[in-house]
Order: structure tokens, then C-alpha cells, then sequence
């Protein structure tokens, strides 16, 4: 493109997509402003229906106080609202679509039907928007409230439909956006349909009840309820006791006066209350209510209002990480102890035909669940994990042609940190990272079967989805299935896994499942199909390696770097980075300024 010689103003249909690009930026984005609308009407009852993962058609009905006649021909005109009057209103914010540019954004990049009644009204009004031109009001008939059916999203900017995901991941955006709506206002019943089929519905009730539905009963028993309260702020919801956790934060949900907002910082906050309750690296459900005074909010620092900026924000972290640690005093947290019996039967390629899950799961079956899991890595565990690489190394029959790296030659001198291997060659000083070591073993392992060996659990697996996970992994389960799962449905947001491939070797700790599952949500879909399994086969090899933090004996040690040395790219993990780093003697010099001697 030439840069343009003059400064000249932009057209309005270009400057009213640029505007829409801002608030409107996939499927889920309507969604959100069509429901604060609906929200902001003072609806009991939110029906969201989509065709084609959005981009098709996103239809929201609601039960609202509707828009007259006069007011929905300036509903799509750029800054109208009714939600505020002045720049002194926005330090006062009560409201969700405050900003009064979602319809306006909407209209711009679709086309829109608009049909709203009035309680004072006998018959409702009906317009029509193409890109962004408003058609004539006609009256149609319909019960109090508002209709607003957006079709063909981006027709008319090709670039940023050719940007939108896989219509998988584009529901899961909309349903995570529909769930978050939903336990925001436990008053409203909420319903989501996809192609005609229910992905989620929830009626009236309590926050808990809420969560029952959104979330699952076995997560909601997990919870505990917080109530806190102090000079600037209210608080109030469900924390999960510290046995119950994930890998990412994806089970975190916050309101900020009403208002649903993305914060690390509030993350951060709640998981400070449990101090050392919680492993490394992992995070608590939480689903609260923050009320704070609403000039301490600025809620207009983002154009879709995900994020806001609060005034006095360490005193507000601070008093949620008290709130945590007294909802945590005052609740007996005695994990409750089972008997375990995660046992497995190996099962190979040449045992009888794999069985199904149906077949695998009865009533009587022990069902151990993520929640009892415990974040442990007992010695065993390492040296079974290179037992297992080391036997299926010399499985292999045929064996590509390797350069040596010389690595297996190395003198060991020991381990640093529980992580790292230190050890002399004639160069100089070899660093190993054992974690990515192991990781390029397994991956070259996994990826080179056709066909993988797979074994049953005695003692199925359960792993609790939200909604939005659960709509994610019905994309994988063919590709899980092909490396040796079996996942079928058991309950509403829940799913079994009676086998699983024997590179994992025995499943002690069910959050192992869970966490590659969640490994593959954060990663997002490939489009190709040799993306997919590659991804699959990466992710799998990361859970089977064995753990940094994980002490290793010489004899250890040594197994490692021996099965390294016969891998075709012994340098790096699937990852890309590096399982080696070399320190010369030249660098080792120069460290302890020897660089003259």
C-alpha cells in the first residue's frame, strides 16, 4: 500500500468500522452488548440462540422493559444512550452498556433486526440496519421486550471474517461469555442455544444454585461461601477449599459492581489469602461480588469494558486477601481421606479388542475425582517415567540415523535445584535441564508410533468441565482417542477416562489428566490435522516427563542422558528450548576474571 500524500478526513462507513473494530471484536463481543442491554432493561429472562458459532447468526430475546418507537430509530445512532447525561454521569456508572455505541458497533459490520414492545404499547416496532443504514419503523406484533437478530457479522470486512476462529472456539468464547453473564445475576434465567440445541440453560435462584448449574454440583461442593466488609469495600461469594484447584484461572469470576471484568491482579489477591495452601503454579475457584463506591471505578479505560481502573488499588487487594484468609479460618479444611486404588491393567496392541467406555464404567466402579488429588511427586514416580521411556526405547526396531551429541560421555558431578544436571566434559561445564531432557525422549517416542498401546484403569478418572471446557474438548476427543483415551460423558459437565495411553504410565494423581487436558484449552485449536496430533503429541509428552523438583540419583542421571544421546534432536525440547547449555572454559574464566592467566 502507498503511503498517502496528504492528511485527509476518512469516510463515515470507514470511520464507523474502525469504531466497531474497537468494541466488536468476534462473536462473543455481540453477545456481551446484547445481554448488558438486555440486562440494563431490568430482564428476568435472557434467550441468546446462534447459528454458525456467531457468524452466521446471533439472536438475544429478552423479557425487558423494551424501546419505543421514537427511541429505537435512534438507538443505532453513533453515541446515543439512555444511560447517562453528562461527562459527570461517567464517575457514577450504575449501568452496563453505558457507552451507548453496541448497537451502533453491531449495525456497522452486519445486518441487524431490531423488534421491541413497550409495556404501554400495544403493538412493537420493527427496523432493519444494513451496514450501519437504518430502514423504515414498521409495527409487528410481539410480547414486552426486545428481539435483536444480528446476521452475516462482518459481511462487509472480509479481513476480520477471515480472522475469526474455528466455530468451536468461537462458541466457547460465547458460551464462557454467557456463563460469566449468568453467575453475575443469579436472578436471571439464562438460556443457550446452539444450531437449536441447548448448551446451557439455568433458571432463577441463589448464587450456589447458580453455580450447580454453570458450573457442576461436584465443583460446587468444593466451595465455601466468603462475606466481608470494611471501609471501602463489600465482598462476597464462593471460594474452593484448597484441595480443589486448577492449572490456569479459568475458574476465576469476578464483578466489580455488577460489572464482569478480566484482573490478574484480583487473581493474584485471592490466591495470596490461601499463602501456602495452594502447589505452585496453581489457582482456586472463586466466583465473587466486589461493591465499591463508584467513584473509586473507571470503568471507561477499555472500549469493551473488560477491564477497569480502580483508584485505591492495593488497599482493595489487600482487604480480598483478608476476606480469603477469613473465609478460610473460619472453615474446617480437614481434607477428607479415601482409600485409594488407582491400580492399572497393561494392555497392549495385541490384547483383545480395546473396550468401550460404556462397557469399561458400572455403577459399582470407584470413581476417584480431581479434588482428591494430591500435588505430589514421590521418588518412584521419576524412576518409573524413565523406566518407561527406557523400555520403549528398546522397543523400537528400526532406528533412524543419529549424529552423537556426546552427552551420554559426560562425567556427572550432581544435580542443582532438584532440576538441573550438572556434569564435566572436556569442554567445560554441561548444564542439563532434566524436565526438557525427558520431554524430547517422550515426544520423538510418542510421535513416532502409528498406533499406541493403551491400558484401562481399574479405577476410571473424572475430570469436572465448565461449561465452555466442555464445549472445547468434544473438538479433541477424536484425537485423544486415536492416542489411547476413552472419554465418554458421565453426567452433565463431567467426563470418565477409563483408559489412557501406557506412555503415562499409572494415573496416581488425577489432576495429571486434567492438567493436560487444560494444557490443550490454554493452546487453542490447529487448523490442520497434523497440527492437532503434533500439538497432542507435545502436550502428552510434557505430562509424561519427568518433573522439575523431581530428585534424581546418579544411576538416574545417567539413564537420562544415555536415552538423550539416542534421540534424533538431543538439543532442545518439542518446545524449543534448549535441554543443554555448555559453559567453557574460556567462559568460566572470564566469570572468575582469569581472562589474563
Amino acid at each position: 500500500m502507498e503511503k498517502p500524500e496528504h492528511i485527509h478526513l476518512l469516510d463515515e462507513a470507514t470511520i464507523n468500522q474502525i469504531a466497531a473494530g474497537e468494541v466488536i471484536e468476534r462473536p462473543a463481543s455481540v453477545v456481551k452488548e446484547l445481554i448488558d442491554n438486555s440486562l440494563d432493561a431490568g430482564a428476568s429472562d435472557i434467550r441468546v440462540e446462534i447459528e454458525g458459532a456467531g457468524s452466521k447468526s446471533i439472536t438475544v430475546i429478552d423479557d425487558g422493559s423494551g424501546i419505543g418507537r421514537d427511541e429505537a430509530l435512534l438507538a443505532f445512532t453513533k453515541h446515543s444512550t439512555s444511560k447517562i447525561e453528562s461527562k459527570d454521569d461517567l464517575h457514577r456508572i450504575i449501568t452496563l452498556g453505558f457507552r451507548g455505541e453496541a448497537l451502533s458497533s453491531i449495525a456497522a459490520v452486519s445486518r441487524v433486526e431490531l423488534i421491541s414492545r413497550t409495556a404501554d404499547c400495544l403493538s412493537a416496532v420493527k427496523i432493519g440496519v444494513e451496514g450501519g443504514l437504518v430502514g423504515e419503523a414498521t409495527e409487528t406484533g410481539s410480547s414486552v421486550g426486545t428481539r435483536v437478530e444480528v446476521r452475516d457479522l462482518f459481511y462487509n470486512t472480509p479481513a476480520r471474517r477471515k480472522y475469526l476462529k474455528s466455530k468451536r472456539t468461537e462458541l466457547s468464547h460465547i458460551t464462557d461469555t454467557v456463563t460469566r453473564q449468568a453467575l453475575g445475576n443469579p436472578g436471571v434465567a439464562f438460556t443457550l442455544l446452539n444450531e437449536g440445541k441447548v448448551v446451557l440453560r439455568c433458571g432463577k435462584g441463589e448464587l450456589f444454585d447458580r453455580m450447580v448449574q454453570v458450573l457442576g454440583a461436584d465443583v460446587a461442593r468444593q466451595l465455601i461461601p466468603l462475606e466481608y466488609k470494611d471501609d471501602l469495600l463489600s465482598l462476597w461469594g464462593y471460594i474452593s477449599k484448597p484441595g480443589y484447584y486448577r492449572s490456569n484461572r479459568e475458574m476465576n469470576y469476578f464483578f466489580i459492581n455488577g460489572r464482569n471484568i478480566s484482573s490478574p491482579a484480583i487473581s493474584n489477591a485471592v490466591r495470596l489469602g490461601y499463602y501456602t495452601m495452594l502447589p505452585k503454579g496453581r489457582y482456586p475457584a472463586a466466583v465473587l461480588n466486589v461493591k465499591i463506591n463508584l467513584e473509586e471505578v473507571d470503568v471507561n479505560v477499555h472500549p469493551a469494558k473488560r477491564y477497569v481502573r480502580l483508584s485505591r488499588e492495593y488497599e482493595i487487594m489487600d482487604g480480598i486477601t483478608a476476606a480469603v484468609e477469613q473465609a478460610l479460618k473460619q472453615e474446617k479444611l480437614v481434607p477428607e481421606v479415601k482409600p485409594s486404588r488407582t491400580m492399572t491393567m497393561q494392555s497392549s496392541l495385541a490384547s483383545p479388542e480395546k473396550p468401550t467406555s460404556k462397557e469399561s464404567v458400572s455403577a459399582e466402579s470407584p470413581v476417584i475425582r480431581e479434588k482428591t488429588s494430591n500435588y505430589t511427586a514421590p521418588p518412584r514416580d521419576t524412576q518409573r517415567r524413565l523406566k518407561s521411556s527406557e523400555r520403549a526405547m528398546a522397543e523400537e526396531k528400526a532406528q533412524p540415523e543419529r549424529v552423537g551429541s556426546g552427552v551420554s560421555e559426560a562425567h556427572i558431578l550432581g544435580q542443582v535445584n532438584d532440576l538441573y544436571i550438572v556434569a564435566e566434559t572436556d569442554e567445560g561445564l554441561l548444564l542439563i535441564d532434566q524436565h526438557a531432557a525427558h520431554e524430547r525422549i517422550m515426544y520423538e517416542q510418542i510421535s513416532r508410533r502409528v498406533k499406541h498401546d493403551w491400558q484401562e484403569l481399574i479405577s476410571p478418572v473424572t475430570v469436572d468441565l465448565s461449561t465452555r471446557e466442555k464445549v472445547l474438548l468434544e473438538e479433541y476427543i477424536p484425537y485423544l482417542e486415536d492416542l489411547g483415551f476413552s472419554l465418554s460423558e458421565f453426567g452433565t459437565q463431567t467426563y470418565v477416562i477409563t483408559t489412557v495411553p501406557t506412555v503415562m504410565g499409572k494415573i496416581e494423581d488425577p489432576s495429571v489428566v486434567y492438567d493436560l487436558l487444560a494444557d490443550l484449552f490454554a493452546r487453542g485449536r490447529v487448523k490442520e490435522k497434523k497440527g492437532m496430533e503434533d500439538m497432542l503429541c507435545k502436550t502428552m509428552a510434557c505430562r509424561s516427563a519427568i518433573k522439575a523438583g523431581a530428585p534424581c540419583n546418579m544411576e538416574q542421571m545417567q539413564n537420562l542422558l544415555d536415552q538423550l544421546e539416542k534421540t534424533e534432536n538431543p538439543y532442545t525440547c518439542p518446545h524449543g528450548r534448549p535441554t543443554m547449555i555448555t559453559l567453557g572454559k574460556a567462559e568460566l574464566d572470564k566469570l572468575f576474571k582469569r581472562t589474563g592467566v
